[in-house]
């Protein structure tokens, strides 16, 4: 019997799209090997009985270094967004328990200065670089299967940008 995705449900996620003061969106190059060289926004699972921007804000700090003291929340997105895994990836990742992610993305502004990012203030950690791009630049960069989520995201958020 093969996996049906719709036999499984999404995995509960935060995401983190920060500015800047040039109103440039912080993407960080994954070290993971399935994911290897691509670029991505900060975000990750939501830990049972946490919120979603106390999710958002931990996943910030455990990529980044950067601390919540050095973020001001702008806006929360208006509603959470999916996508499913391709089927080659289907029963592989998150021990197989999940057919995607549904995740709840808020949009900050970086208070700190470059000294404050440290990729490796979580063990073990997810980049392995960083930089600073325009947000039109995000759908290119992500891993193919999460495009429709980033293009989702900027129109979310467009009226900040």
């Amino acid at each position: 019997m093969s996996l049906s995705p719709d036999d499984l449900p999404y995995r509960p996620c935060a995401g983190f799209m920060l500015l800047n003061e040039e109103n440039r969106v912080f993407v960080g190059q994954r070290i993971e090997k399935r994911a290897h060289g691509m670029w991505q926004m900060p975000q990750g699972g939501i830990d049972p009985g946490e919120d979603h921007e106390t999710a958002a804000l931990r996943e910030l700090g455990e990529e980044t270094g950067i601390t919540s003291d050095l973020v001001e929340i702008i806006a929360p997105a208006s509603k959470p967004l999916r996508y499913d895994l391709p089927p080659e990836l289907l029963g592989k990742v998150w021990k197989g328990k999940y057919r995607g992610q549904e995740q709840h993305w808020f949009l900050g502004r970086f208070l700190g200065d470059e000294d404050d990012i440290d990729l490796e203030a979580h063990d073990p950690p997810e980049f392995n670089a960083y930089r600073w791009i325009e947000p039109e630049q995000l759908p290119e960069l992500i891993i193919p299967f999460k495009r429709q989520v980033y293009r989702e995201i900027l129109e979310e958020f467009r009226a900040f940008l």
